[in-house]
């Protein structure tokens, strides 16, 4: 039997999702969640007030478990980093959960897509309109929004666009930048997502949803730029820069990995424009106050970052092949080859101002010495297909479980007393780097370990290899952590 408005929020580990799971929460609306691990959500404001589904979206078990009873069920899964096949598995993702959805007695599927209005429609975009083809293949009503470029702290988009406007007076870019855009804020795609949960009917409809502005990706970089205060940006077009050439560069410069930015760069090979036939203004009115154009949007990001109130960033989701859930439990290749580098030290700075210093680590604080030998491997964690040392952190000082710390992502956390970080450059086997502090006659003790599960012989060799610079990196960090404690102190 449907409990009545009883919402399923899937991907609520995302970006999007956990910032709709949070909006439902304050609505007061019933809400559970599927997501592969409870820890990963934990940290989050929400987390205490929503109905937990662990599970995989995969798992047809794990779906009739998470749909029993829901009457509208978000659809906010992705997998543009599952290789090139992605477009299958999205289709196939997609077409289990309808058929689970339809089973459950499900009332409503919301989906969020991207605007797929252009001929010359890059493979990503196809994917999103295909995934929302098959999401409408049972008797399930399917609501599909279609959203551009989502502007808001943290996003993907944004970040992008933040990053490349920042670090380049002056740009050699692909002719796509002149094609135009319709982007639209992160909090405006969010009110549309909460009000289709409150319709009286099921809804079965294609809708496109964009802010007051339709401008050119170089209007938003000029924009941006002067908004930062930034000098005018120089644009040169070039032919000879295709997606795949651009997504290389956009890798190297910002935040967003080569991975992530190749379909975000193809998507904007095509004009990504509403079109007014496919308006939702009849169903679910704008605000009352209007749509936020771009520049109040950007602005409304660029004080979030820095006031540190960001709430959910892109790197926090992870696809199901993604470090996050391989690194649960040991490796299938785990045997007695376990190797340590074990390092502790007792001081007299108090056992507070240590996990401070701890808690801080990464991002625009650095890794405490040795940042040179940091930012070199996450270069070359870059060359090789890597995220490298660039994606930062949500919050410069507060961590919670799940969340990304340069390459690493915070595996376990025990407020004040324990950090363990899981490796997520490309490695030859898995790695983990934990941190602890507890109280010893007095005195504080804090304990450094970095673990290595090499795979075969080349782990093994790579572990030695870079073992030299271990003996360097390793005992400074700890000795510097301890010195800035003392040093605040």
């Amino acid at each position: 039997m449907i409990t009545p408005r009883k919402i399923l929020v899937t991907g609520a580990s995302g970006y999007v999702g956990g910032r709709l799971v949070r909006t439902l929460v304050d609505e007061k609306f019933d809400v559970r969640i599927l997501v592969r691990d409870r820890n990963k959500v934990k940290g989050q404001s929400w987390a205490s007030s929503v109905e937990i589904s662990e599970g995989s979206a995969e798992n047809r078990i794990d779906l009739d478990a998470a749909l029993a009873g829901i009457h509208t069920a978000y659809y906010l899964l992705h997998s543009i980093n599952l290789g090139p096949n992605f477009h299958d598995i999205e289709a196939q993702m997609a077409r289990d959960f309808a058929q689970a959805a339809e089973a459950a007695g499900v009332l409503q599927i919301v989906y969020l897509g991207g605007i797929a209005n252009d001929v010359n429609i890059s493979k990503h975009l196809a994917s999103r309109a295909r995934t929302g083809t098959e999401l409408a293949s049972t008797s399930v009503p399917v609501l599909e929004l279609r959203a551009g470029i989502i502007i808001g702290s943290g996003s993907a988009s944004f970040e992008m666009l933040r990053h490349l406007t920042h670090r380049l007076p002056i740009m050699t870019t692909p002719k796509w930048v002149m094609n135009r855009t319709h982007p639209i804020a992160i909090r405006d795609v969010l009110y549309y997502l909460k009000n289709a949960a409150e319709l009286t009917t099921p809804v079965g409809k294609v809708f496109d949803i964009g802010g007051p502005e339709v401008l050119t990706y170089a209007d938003m970089m000029q924009k941006f730029a002067k908004l930062s205060g930034l000098k005018k940006r120089w644009i040169i077009k070039v032919p000879v820069l295709t997606p795949g050439l651009s997504s290389l560069w956009i890798g190297l410069v910002t935040p967003v990995p080569t991975a992530l930015a190749r379909p975000l760069v193809g998507s904007l090979i095509s004009e990504v424009v509403a079109d007014p036939q496919k308006s939702i203004d009849g169903l679910i009115p704008p605000p009352h106050e209007g749509l936020t154009d771009v520049a109040t949007a950007i602005n409304l990001a660029l004080s979030k970052i820095t006031e540190h109130h960001v709430e959910t960033r892109w790197s926090d989701a992870t696809s199901p092949t993604a470090p996050w859930q391989k690194a649960q439990g040991d490796p299938e290749w785990a045997g007695e080859t376990i190797l340590r580098d074990h390092r502790e030290v007792i001081t007299e700075v108090s056992r507070e101002k240590v996990w401070r210093q701890i808690e801080g680590i990464g991002g625009e604080h650095g890794w405490f010495g040795s940042d040179f030998l940091w930012w070199g491997r996450g270069l070359l964690d870059r060359f090789v297909g890597g995220v490298g040392l660039r994606r930062g952190r949500r919050d410069p000082d507060y961590l919670r479980v799940g969340e990304s710390v340069d390459f690493w992502r915070v595996e376990e956390l025990e407020q004040g007393q324990r950090l363990k970080l899981y490796a997520e450059m490309v490695l030859p086997g898995k790695a983990w780097l934990e941190f602890s502090v507890e109280e010893v006659d007095g005195k504080t003790k804090v304990t450094q370990e970095a673990t290595f599960y090499p795979r075969g012989l080349g782990g093994q060799l790579y572990w030695y290899a870079i073992s030299p610079f271990h003996l360097f990196v390793f005992p400074t960090m700890l000795r510097n952590i301890v010195k800035k404690a003392a040093k605040d102190a």
